[in-house]
């Protein structure tokens, strides 16, 4: 058999197994992958550096399936490539408790880099990892030792393309000149609701070249020569990323629906796939058929991919012996782990000092925190001055030299080397992007907006919590306190929103000591992101001498004063944030008119409920039925902990235009309003209850 023949059994072989999974599920997506298995085929065969005994390597190219709907490809690929993916995974393809979900994700498939099938993100996410690629390589790589050197590839479809994230993305990525990135962009025109002239006509290569990017046009999707050219050419230009446009047929081979949106989301139906077997000279029985011959070029590339490995491994070896220090971080980056002592230099805040914003203590704990932490890199969208969230003196990333007319640097200079990433006003991408950078490893980002905007990132926070990336959030200006800049700019629903995402630990600290403890916390944290929830007003710093240790915080939920301490109280007043100092006011009026008040700081929901239930009974005893919780934003969710007696000092509608102070006032954030609701509290568990009252007992 000769190399063409053994090259169209084996894309064939990607297309049938495709066909088969989507067949035996009765449900999925064949047609990408049966109009996209050439590209896949001509890049992993020819292109893909990677090892499939050892998925994890460092230095292994990134794969990221940006069409996650077109899963059964990856599937094949990874079956046909040698991963730990048996046959009778892809036999189980969306099927409870199997490696081969509907949608890929990463941490349960062998070589799955990132979970996809939202469009846009995975594209996103593949921005991320080429940033993460160049500023380890800067950091690290010396002459002679190029140790990290690869490549982020992406398979990306019509859908990709029109998610504005896209265009978010892929202009930050040519402003960034990111040329180790490559974006295979499987041109089909057709989308799960008819042809793409129905929505899409933009010259899609003309956007590309604009926004900064090297483009080449393929125009048959089958023509594996052209596609090698064109992965070839991308390669070779390393001063701005590359987009390989390439016009596929999807449904490639199946009689009647190549071509049409039918094959988009549906399976073939038997009929259909038994003509494309036919069609394709394949063997209609059994399914999941691989000749032996299909898999050659797959082993081939995998025993490249393993001597690329062996090379890596004694190149590492070598480096480390010139460049001991710099090997054992690459190394300890690249594990994860936090290097020893990294949060020794924390900024201390006097108990009782003069009150200052939880983001401006954050500001003071990142600058700490850019020397004990080296792999911190991340930034805002265009809100540095805002948020407070850079690394003063540690450069722009970027290519260097930058813009001649750039101001607003930080200091340092601008280099690939730099950790201060200037993602632009471009919420929706920087989520994504720092994703994919904590994907990549090697390094901890974090992003920093307005908690409002945080809805502009929920889809890739969301992620970020399905793939247990350790990314920081950082979100400021937290509630109506923003004061003048109205409604459209004060979060009232966004806390409630993040806190029902599984596996986002939100920490909203109450004052400077806390935010400390937040920041520890959340770089602590391996398995999953962290939102950190900061004031733009300025707040106490509490006197710890009076209230409790800061260091509760890392339990979610803390006693932080009480007045009869010993004693169960008669009432407990919960609170997160700014509110903290509001609920110990009113506790303390309440204390002065004989009350035993018990004040609870909750900045964490979702630490405090993973406690034992013994603890948890010890801050909030199920025996004090009068609670009342105050936050300045929805308090819906509240009830979880106050119970049906108790009182919710909360939002239920918009903010105003107004001063911050104001603001508080009127929408009755108040001590005096907060100790009126603790008063209705004790009044309600004080009469008698519906369920004490029995009437054939008499009066």
């Amino acid at each position: 058999m000769n190399r063409t023949e053994t090259e169209d059994l084996a894309v064939n072989a990607l297309r049938v197994l495709a066909a088969d999974m989507v067949e035996g599920a009765h449900s999925g997506h064949p047609g990408l992958p049966l109009g996209a298995a050439p590209l896949a085929y001509a890049l992993w065969t020819r292109h893909l550096v990677h090892s499939p005994r050892n998925p994890g390597w460092p230095n292994r190219d990134r794969f990221v399936l940006s069409a996650g709907h077109g899963s059964a490809l990856l599937y094949a690929l990874l079956h046909l490539a040698g991963y730990d993916l048996p046959l009778d995974e892809l036999q189980r393809f969306r099927q409870w408790g199997s490696r081969t979900p509907g949608h890929p994700e990463a941490g349960l498939t062998p070589g799955v880099e990132a979970t996809t099938g939202p469009l846009g993100q995975g594209l996103a996410m593949a921005v991320g990892m080429a940033i993460a690629e160049a500023h380890l390589a800067a950091r690290f790589n010396r002459p002679r030792y190029p140790v990290v050197d690869h490549r982020t590839y992406v398979l990306a479809s019509d859908g990709d393309l029109m998610e504005g994230i896209s265009a978010e993305a892929c202009a930050l990525a040519g402003h960034l000149r990111l040329g180790k990135l490559v974006v295979l962009y499987d041109r089909n025109r057709i989308s799960l609701a008819g042809s793409t002239e129905l929505a899409f006509t933009e010259d899609v290569p003309a956007r590309f070249a604009a926004q900064g990017w090297h483009v080449v046009e393929v125009e048959d999707g089958n023509d594996l020569s052209a596609i090698d050219r064109a992965l070839g050419s991308a390669k070779e230009t390393t001063d701005r990323p590359s987009l390989i446009s390439v016009a596929t047929t999807i449904g490639y081979g199946a009689p009647t629906k190549a071509g049409t949106f039918h094959v988009h989301g549906s399976p073939l139906g038997d009929a259909e796939l038994r003509a494309m077997k036919h069609a394709l000279g394949w063997p209609k029985e059994p399914p999941f058929f691989v000749p032996p011959a299909a898999r050659a070029p797959f082993h081939e590339a995998a025993a490249r991919g393993a001597e690329a490995e062996q090379r890596w491994v004694g190149l590492l070896e070598r480096y480390a012996a010139d460049h001991p220090a710099l090997a054992g971080e690459l190394v300890r980056r690249m594990r994860g782990d936090l290097p020893a002592g990294w949060d020794r230099t924390f900024p201390s805040f006097p108990s009782g000092g003069k009150p200052v914003s939880t983001r401006k203590a954050a500001e003071a704990i990142l600058q700490r925190l850019a020397t004990g932490v080296p792999e911190l890199i991340g930034g805002s969208a265009d809100l540095n001055p805002s948020c407070l969230t850079w690394l003063k003196g540690e450069g722009d990333f970027g290519p260097a030299p930058g813009p001649a007319d750039r101001q607003g640097e930080v200091g340092g200079g601008w280099s690939y080397e730099g950790r201060n990433v200037h993602f632009g006003v471009r919420e929706h991408a920087m989520g994504a992007i720092a994703v994919g950078m904590a994907r990549h490893g090697g390094v901890r980002p974090f992003t920093g907006t307005f908690l409002v905007f945080s809805d502009y990132m929920r889809p890739a926070i969301r992620l970020a919590a399905l793939m247990h990336a350790p990314v920081v959030f950082v979100f400021t200006h937290d509630s109506i306190a923003v004061g003048e800049d109205g409604p459209t700019h004060q979060p009232v629903e966004h806390l409630l929103s993040l806190r029902g995402v599984p596996n986002l630990t939100v920490i909203r600290p109450a004052d400077a000591a806390e935010t400390a403890e937040a920041w520890r916390a959340a770089l602590l944290r391996r398995d999953g992101p962290t939102a950190l929830v900061l004031t733009r007003q300025d707040v106490p710093v509490l006197d710890r001498s009076r209230v409790a240790s800061p260091a509760g915080l890392h339990r979610g939920g803390y006693v932080l004063w009480e007045s009869s301490p010993g004693t169960e109280p008669r009432l407990i007043l919960i609170a997160t944030g700014s509110e903290v100092h509001l609920a110990l006011a009113a506790g303390e009026e309440l204390a002065a008119e004989g009350i035993r008040v018990r004040v609870v700081n909750l900045p964490s929901w979702d630490l405090f409920d993973r406690q034992p239930p013994a603890y948890r009974d010890g801050v909030v005893p199920p025996t004090v039925r009068a609670r009342v919780a105050v936050e300045a934003a929805q308090g819906l969710g509240w009830e979880h902990y106050v119970g049906l007696d108790g009182e919710i000092v909360g939002l239920s509608s918009f903010g105003a235009s107004a001063p911050g102070p104001v603001l508080l006032r009127e929408l009755g954030f108040t001590p005096s309003a907060v100790a009126a609701a603790c008063r209705r509290a004790l009044s309600r568990v004080a009469s008698p209850r519906e369920e004490d009252y029995h009437p054939e007992a008499g009066p």
